[in-house]
């Protein structure tokens, strides 16, 4: 690595983690100002609400946004190395444009790199103690969770439907469990209410009608006040959180997802966008670097101010085109692979064109 290489390689780093520290620490400064009535109300011991919280926090949101704090911070140093004329005169060297972006993609690939190993498998574990730190101080909790008009496969020809599901309550109405061989129901046990008994290990059904379906149509039907029973899922497997997707790292993940397709889940997308994002948003970082090298090489009259300000907003246009693409995912025919992805290719577009159009 040349001089300059070394001397814009360190550069982008050190603007890059400078910037990373000053936007964690206003970030921390005004959630404690939100949050602190809850620490004190409920109770939040200090070392909790460091090392719990506080520094997973900055793991998360700093892996989080990663990609966009060095877009900014590149615009920021190159634009003023581009104020002192240093552009100038490296082009002036003799000094290829092609070149100059070198030093930029090193710094780039260190970041990826680093992006990359924490959101596969450092953020997902770090999740755990933040997450459940937010459901104990912080999240006020509904006295009513429940869950309307479920249905998923608990296994090949297995299949459930429930009306509605209480999750705090581990109970719910209008339960079906039916049983498939060849496509053709051969038993459906159908109860007005299951619950589910964490001590024993059991679900219990009341008011329960089973009906045995047998090879040559004839049907066999049995009824009953209550009945204790043992089926192959879970409370929690009914109405799988979100959020725990983000605490289990790519391994773990991807076993899930298969389970969740299995069973036929409408939350698949979701998981699969929460999949994709781990690397799509490190990639970023190369698009970007390309725009913001791109727009801070040429000199302009309204100078660093001017760049900043193009930097935030086409940071804000990446945040917006990434909710849009994944709305139409989780709602829509888009799939996840192509939803997480399109912000990527659509900036991909313009760095290009920024590219071939900047001074050189």
């Amino acid at each position: 690595m040349k001089l300059l290489d070394r001397y814009i390689f360190f550069k982008f780093l050190g603007t890059f983690f400078t910037v990373l520290m000053l936007i964690m620490l206003i970030a921390i400064v005004f959630d404690v100002s939100e949050k602190l009535e809850d620490f004190v109300s409920k109770g939040a011991s200090g070392k909790e609400i460091f090392l719990d919280y506080y520094v997973n926090f900055i793991a998360f949101y700093g892996n989080l946004f990663s990609s966009l704090i060095v877009f900014i911070s590149t615009i920021w140093f190159t634009s003023r190395m581009t104020a002192r004329t240093e552009i100038v005169a490296i082009l002036s060297a003799s000094i290829s444009y092609k070149r100059l972006m070198l030093p930029f993609f090193y710094g780039a690939i260190v970041v990826f790199g680093l992006s990359m190993w924490m959101n596969h498998y450092v953020i997902p574990k770090t999740n755990i103690d933040r997450l459940n730190f937010e459901n104990t101080y912080i999240n006020s909790k509904s006295s009513d969770l429940k869950s309307q008009d479920i249905h998923f496969q608990v296994k090949p020809n297995h299949v459930i439907f429930l009306g509605s599901f209480n999750e705090r309550g581990q109970s719910g109405y209008n339960f079906s469990y039916e049983v498939y061989q060849n496509s053709q129901l051969t038993s459906k046990l159908d109860a007005d209410f299951i619950r589910y008994d964490s001590i024993k290990k059991i679900w219990r059904l009341d008011n329960w009608v089973r009906r045995e379906i047998s090879s040559t149509g004839q049907e066999l039907l049995s009824t009953g006040r209550r009945l204790d029973t043992i089926y192959p899922f879970l409370p929690e497997d009914v109405v799988p959180k979100l959020y725990t997707t983000s605490m289990m790292d790519t391994p773990e993940l991807l076993s899930f997802i298969e389970v969740e397709t299995l069973r036929g889940s409408e939350k698949t997308n979701y998981h699969q966008i929460e999949l994709h994002k781990r690397t799509a948003f490190p990639f970023s970082t190369f698009i970007l670097i390309l725009i913001a090298v791109s727009l801070s090489t040429k000199k302009s009259r309204g100078g660093l101010g001017l760049n900043v300000a193009v930097g935030l907003l086409l940071s804000t246009v990446y945040i917006f085109l990434m909710q849009v693409s994944t709305t139409f995912s989780t709602h829509g025919d888009l799939t996840p692979l192509l939803a997480v992805w399109v912000p990527n290719m659509v900036f991909a577009s313009l760095g290009i064109f920024l590219y071939k159009t900047a001074p050189k």
